[in-house]
């Protein structure tokens, strides 16, 4: 593809997340509650997936829509401190930022999410000319971001014209209808990465290998994430299964962004053509490694730290 600038390009949504911990007891209507911690900080899938892959050593870009507005510009700092380009982000006066409220009950969590500028980004916001800046594209959260839902596939196979490698995580439908217009997008995703929940609601299958055969004969690799339990991959083309376990975390901080730290993790090795094993171990690496701290980013600085807790918590090293 000759010379380009960046490793991936992702296309997605942007929103910062408030985070309240130790709330003394649900929301109830007509009474204040206290919470004793609160976080503000870059939220966002997508947002999660580039600042880790960055974090790892990949050159990263990233394509969305924010308001101009004090939470558009944590998102902007947020991304840039962590490397990623954000040439490409459009700021829209006339919008919010969004943005997700996320109460914390130890284990459990209820969201509230205002969707601001991510349901406005289309497809006439990406050209080829900012694609073919890049060797793989990666797309998250197709169900939060309707104004370009219709048009990823589209989206796909330009990307796979202009000769890209491409990977798809739809992430949880809000509206649990999970309808995903797979005939014209799978087969242009190489890497397909939902999670056990949303593939089982996806297909109506609840065995993996049925839910993955639903999918049709135009899949390419489909990575689903186990939670604790690992990661299990379809190959498409050798109809080859690969289930590997997970790093056990015996003291876990939490789990928000695992699965985004997983996808980051995998891309990682794909982009330098490992083999596909090699990309699922260090998903499932760096998806527990996320859990070894707060939030979504915070476990990943650097690509030595990152090893650094691989090989102290978890026993792993490069080969």
């Amino acid at each position: 593809m000759g010379s380009v600038k960046y490793d991936v390009i992702v296309v997605g949504e942007l929103n910062v997340d408030l985070i309240l911990n130790k709330i003394d007891g649900f929301p109830e209507m007509g009474k204040e509650k206290l919470a004793d911690q609160m976080t503000l900080t870059l939220g966002s899938s997508s947002a999660i997936f580039a600042s880790n892959l960055s974090a790892l050593g990949a050159r990263v870009a990233f394509i969305g829509k924010i308001g101009h507005d004090q939470f558009g510009q944590l998102t902007l700092d947020s991304l840039q401190k962590k490397g990623v380009s954000t040439e490409f982000i459009i700021q829209d006066k006339n919008l919010n930022t969004g943005a997700t409220i996320v109460l914390n009950y130890e284990e459990d969590r209820a969201m509230i999410t205002h969707p601001g500028a991510m349901n406005h980004l289309t497809i006439q916001d990406i050209s080829a000319e900012q694609l073919k800046q890049a060797r793989h594209l990666h797309f998250s959260s197709y169900f939060l971001q309707p104004g370009i839902k219709k048009d990823v596939g589209q989206l796909f196979r330009m990307a796979r014209e202009l000769g890209l490698t491409t990977s798809f995580d739809m992430q949880w439908d809000p509206e649990e209808k999970w309808e995903l217009d797979a005939a014209n997008i799978l087969p242009y995703v190489d890497i397909f990465l939902p999670n056990r929940q949303e593939l089982v609601y996806l297909t109506g299958q609840v065995n993996l290998k049925e839910a993955v055969h639903k999918l049709g004969a135009n899949i390419n690799t489909v990575v689903v994430k186990l939670g604790n339990e690992g990661s299990h991959l379809f190959d498409g083309k050798t109809k080859k299964e690969i289930r590997l376990p997970a790093f056990k975390n015996e003291q876990v901080v939490d789990a928000i962004g695992a699965g985004d730290s997983f996808n980051a993790g995998f891309i990682f090795k794909f982009i330098q053509g490992a083999p596909l094993e090699e990309c699922q171990r260090f998903g499932n690496l760096c998806g527990a490694i996320n859990t070894t701290a707060a939030g979504g980013t915070t476990a990943f600085r650097n690509f030595d730290q990152v090893m650094k807790i691989a090989k102290e918590r978890f026993g792993y090293e490069e080969k």
